[in-house]
């Protein structure tokens, strides 16, 4: 997962005057309005804002999860809204990590089973998908630990095998929707030295979508959203 320094910098994500709108009966709610902006290869990025402010709704198209209105997202330079629904899902199963503040982890399957999933999808090779998930158990402080099932882990352990699937497929970017929601500062301050050390050592790229403080002094760019528009986006040293 070693990342090349010539990508560095890259696009990976990119929005043409994206706009959401949902309809309540009669009534039209914009959700996302006329939003342009540009994700890159090793950026450790925030979305933040009040509630209602469209962080998911934005985050869930950047993914494929929902389409736009109108306007256009490219993840590595493929159009999302030319795509069927089985090429959104293999565009997601292939290129982009997903971690949920609810982890999302199937509860009959062990730690090293829930990463290895995604992998299986993906048709690798047995011998190159076990080193491939236990390389990154062993990254995210999980050896040892490989063949509990999720019950029997503590929440921050969860959200470990949460991120040790959402990196171990080497996507383009990982999504992290509230990802220290359901976990202790203790735990959201481990996990997010975790992340961290993986955008700078491996190059991941993340964007979060967060009202969490401690998660918004780490990012490396803060893009602050307002009734479904980009009020600012500022990098931090």
């Amino acid at each position: 997962m070693q990342a090349v320094a010539s990508d560095m910098g890259r696009s990976i994500v990119r929005l043409c005057d994206v706009r959401k709108t949902y309809h309540q009966g009669k009534v039209a709610v914009q959700a996302v309005g006329h939003i342009s902006l540009e994700i890159k290869q090793g950026d450790f990025a925030v979305l933040c804002g009040p509630s209602g402010s469209g962080k998911t709704t934005l985050l869930n198209m950047i993914g494929g999860l929902d389409l736009p209105t109108s306007g256009h997202v490219w993840m590595d330079g493929v159009d999302l809204s030319g795509l069927s629904r089985k090429e959104l899902s293999q565009l997601r199963k292939n290129r982009i990590g997903f971690v949920f503040q609810a982890y999302n982890l199937i509860p009959v399957m062990t730690a090293f089973e829930n990463a290895e999933f995604v992998l299986n999808l993906q048709g690798v090779a047995e011998a190159e998908c076990k080193e491939r998930v236990m390389q990154t158990l062993k990254a995210v402080g999980l050896e040892g630990l490989e063949h509990r099932r999720p019950d029997e882990m503590s929440g921050g352990q969860q959200q470990r095998v949460a991120i040790a699937r959402a990196i171990v497929t080497k996507p383009s970017i990982v999504l992290a929707d509230e990802p220290t929601a359901n976990v202790d500062s203790h735990t959201a301050e481990s996990l997010l030295d975790l992340m961290q050390q993986l955008n700078r050592d491996q190059g991941v790229t993340f964007l979060f979508s967060t009202h969490d403080q401690h998660v918004m002094d780490r990012a490396s760019r803060i893009i602050r959203l307002h009734d479904g528009e980009i009020e600012s986006d500022e990098p931090r040293a």
